[in-house]
Formats: C-alpha cells, sequence, structure tokens
C-alpha cells in the first residue's frame, strides 16, 4: 500500500525485561477515581465513571533506570502532576464483564498524567471540551509495561509520587473507586477495546504544579519506578 505522505511512527512503550516494545492503540484515561482526589476536586460520593482520551502519540516512553525529559508544554502557568497505574489491553472486546476483565489485561505500567490545569479549568468554566488540558505531546509519560503474571498483587500495590524528593502523592490502588475490573467494564461498554490500548485508572489526592527543573519520580509497587524531569520549553 502507497500513501501520499510518510505514515507516522508507531507509538509504542518499551516492555520489562524484553527486546519487543508493546504497540499503543488509544488512550483512556479515568477522570476522578480515588475519593480523596475527588474532594481536593472539588466533588465527593461515587459518581459513574467518566472517560477522556489522549492521542497514541502523547505517549513519553521512559526506561527503566532512566529519566525521560518532558518540555515544558506552552500556554500553561500551571502543570499539574498525576500519577497512575496504567492497565494495558492485551485482548480486545465489548461489553466485558468486570469478572473477566483479568483475561484482557496484557499488563501493567506507571504512569503521569501531566494536565495544564489552568487550560481545562477555562475550558470547564465555559462547558467546552477540555482536550488542550490533557491530549498535548508527551503529556503521558510512562514506565516499562509489566507482564501481568509478572506484576505481582497489583490491585493492593501502594502507588507514589515524589518531586524534587519529597512526597506528593501516597496512596494505594485498593483506593480506587472503580476498581480494575469494574473500569474495563464501563469503558468497553462505551468503546470496543483493542490490543494495545493503555488506561490510566486515575490519580490519588496530592496533584500539584510543577515547574521546569522539577524531577518527578513515582511508582507502583511491583512496577519499577518512573523518572521525568521537566525542563524549559
Amino acid at each position: 500500500m502507497s500513501y501520499v505522505i510518510t505514515p507516522p511512527a508507531v507509538a509504542s512503550v518499551p516492555v520489562a525485561g524484553r527486546p519487543e516494545r508493546f504497540p499503543v492503540h488509544r488512550i483512556y484515561c479515568v477522570g476522578r477515581n480515588y475519593a480523596e482526589h475527588a474532594k481536593e476536586m472539588g466533588f465527593t460520593g461515587r459518581e459513574a465513571p467518566f472517560f477522556f482520551l489522549k492521542p497514541a502519540d502523547a505517549v513519553l516512553p521512559v526506561n527503566q533506570g532512566e529519566t525521560g525529559t518532558m518540555p515544558y508544554p506552552t500556554l500553561t502557568k500551571d502543570l499539574h502532576h498525576e500519577i497512575e497505574l496504567v492497565v494495558a489491553i492485551g485482548t480486545g472486546g465489548k461489553n466485558i464483564k468486570a469478572a473477566d476483565a483479568q483475561k484482557h489485561i496484557w499488563g501493567y505500567a506507571v504512569g503521569l498524567d501531566m494536565t495544564r490545569r489552568d487550560l481545562q479549568g477555562e475550558m470547564k468554566k465555559q462547558g467546552r471540551p477540555w482536550c488542550i488540558g490533557k491530549g498535548f505531546e508527551k503529556s503521558a509519560p510512562i514506565g516499562p509495561i509489566t507482564p501481568a503474571a509478572q506484576a505481582g498483587d497489583v490491585a493492593n500495590a501502594e502507588i507514589w509520587l515524589q518531586v524534587n524528593g519529597k512526597d506528593r502523592q501516597r496512596s494505594t490502588v485498593s483506593q480506587l473507586i472503580w476498581n480494575i475490573g469494574e473500569v474495563i467494564e464501563h469503558l468497553s461498554a462505551a468503546w470496543e477495546l483493542q490490543p494495545g490500548d493503555l488506561i490510566f485508572t486515575g490519580t490519588p489526592e496530592g496533584v500539584a504544579a510543577v515547574v521546569p527543573g522539577d524531577t518527578l519520580v513515582g511508582g507502583v509497587k511491583g512496577l519499577g519506578e518512573l523518572s521525568v524531569r521537566v525542563a524549559a520549553a
């Protein structure tokens, strides 16, 4: 097959302990999926899960033991960090039941949903889509994907983030309002999941701004660490 322009390279993420890479199809994100984070954002209760997307090439893949570089994005003066457990889908499907969700998971990773909070907030006030706050270049830093069989007890793992060596976010995945299986059930009712999809499952409380020069180091127990330095634009 020929194209009128050269197709872009496939976005992909490293796999822990293997030379092959995980190709990215779509990036789904779950909003306000930890109770304490929902409260700090002005919401309470177990609301129905909602989702937003980032483009596949928003990933900023970082090899284990390395520090990725994220340029400070344009237009914002309020760039926030959100540490998240990422689920990598290996087998697609639609209307997947929570009890069957594990069969569709290829592995897990540590990710950051970086957010231009001021732009997101302004769009919310105007009742407009807030893609500009979430879907910009390199807004989804992610570490290597660990195959599910090697990931341990992810559902109860500690999740944390430090900025310049100081704690910002610390919780456990068990504090998810909607657990991994439930997220996949709700998500697959709206979209047919495909191999290569990534699901950012939500962030705990403690989100805050970062500036150029800051180094973010976060992790999920059993999945290693993700290190990212914010550089000048």
